[in-house]
């Protein structure tokens, strides 16, 4: 199962909306073939498995006698619906594979133990829970999604030693150092949308894309609930789909989506609900300090992610956020910047 999990991640950032899940076929306690979900809409990981090993063995009989002889480790429950793929439960069973190992159950309402049931039901052995919190940590972002009907919600922000995140004037500050920057382009890969208030479109005019790393663009939010944001901004360069929370209208056109929503409901909470709808499953929030606070207030963070430079100090400024009934993941250092991993003591939401 933990190579389940290690072949799992090497689909990172290109299966969203799908699951990370990662396969093996092991025989005599030796594992004979492996698979991964590669790419959304392409074969899951129990076909890329099962195809593999036919594949070795020419696509001869041979290799499908080794799978009656074989047991199945997943890291997720093989799914029983017809999708962008046909359901890898059948052909499990037109494989004769007689036991399946799997990690943990797919919260999907379109699968949620159906997979289960219907290889049970076939008459093979199932085992399920192994290594699961592992693997549901493995996909958090399609748990969360899928159990709370909201996307995962990461905050993320650059302050300095005095804990402020910029000039009070709103000129230009660099905080953060090109290792950095390098590593919140990663991080910008992962995740299916990226979340920025008004006055940072506005002061920073930042592009939100990924270009100091490969990897695919998310999805550019912005809320402007008055529409104020001139149109020459990055933001509004139609390069990647983009998304304007605001009060006046709803329409789209050419990359560029104007939801409307109220301003006499939080708005955390109907951005959130949103994410939902658009069915995107993570959002990385990157500024500012109000809008990182009014979702800490509200509760709605699964994640928070605090880079300080050890060695900036300015007096005074825009002061960083404060996270509520936190505790503390994990700490880098990356030369001067210090980055901290926080996740929420208790979330309700």
């Amino acid at each position: 199962m933990h190579r389940c999990i290690e072949l799992a991640k090497l689909g990172a950032g290109k299966v969203a909306p799908n699951p990370m899940v990662g396969a093996v076929l092991v025989q005599d306690g030796k594992i004979i073939s492996e698979g991964y979900h590669q790419q959304y809409g392409g074969p899951h990981a129990e076909v890329n498995a099962i195809t593999r090993l036919n594949i070795a063995n020419g696509g001869s009989l041979p290799g499908n006698e080794v799978m009656t002889q074989s047991t199945l480790y997943v890291s997720l429950e093989p799914c029983a619906h017809y999708g962008k793929t046909p359901p890898c439960v059948n052909l499990i069973i037109e494989k004769k594979i007689p036991k399946v190992v799997i990690g943990c159950r797919d919260p999907s309402t379109e699968v949620n133990g159906k997979g289960i049931e219907k290889l049970k039901a076939a008459g093979v052995e199932v085992e399920l829970g192994i290594l699961e919190n592992e693997c549901k940590e493995l996909n958090k972002r399609f748990y969360t999604f899928h159990t709370q009907y909201r996307p995962y919600i990461i905050l993320k922000w650059t302050e300095t030693a005095d804990s402020f995140i910029g000039n009070t004037d709103h000129s230009r500050l660099l905080i953060s150092n090109p290792y950095t920057n390098r590593l919140v382009h990663q991080w910008r890969s992962e995740e299916a949308a990226i979340l920025v208030g008004t006055n940072t479109a506005l002061y920073d005019n930042p592009g939100l894309t990924v270009r100091l790393v490969e990897g695919n663009n998310p999805v550019r939010l912005v809320v402007d609930m008055d529409l104020s944001l001139p149109p020459q901004l990055k933001l509004f360069d139609k390069q990647t789909k983009t998304i304007v929370f605001n009060t006046i209208k709803q329409e789209e056109e050419e990359n560029l989506l104007h939801y409307q929503i109220t301003n006499d409901v939080s708005v955390v909470h109907q951005i959130a609900n949103a994410l939902y709808k658009l069915k995107l499953q993570s959002v990385l929030i990157e500024g500012g300090a109000k809008l990182l606070q009014s979702f800490i207030d509200a509760g709605y963070w699964d994640e928070a992610r605090v880079i300080t430079n050890r060695e900036l100090k300015i007096a005074e400024g825009i002061a960083a956020p404060q996270l509520r009934y936190h505790k503390k993941l994990k700490e880098d250092q990356l030369l001067s910047d210090h980055i901290v991993f926080y996740q929420p003591e208790k979330n309700s939401h």
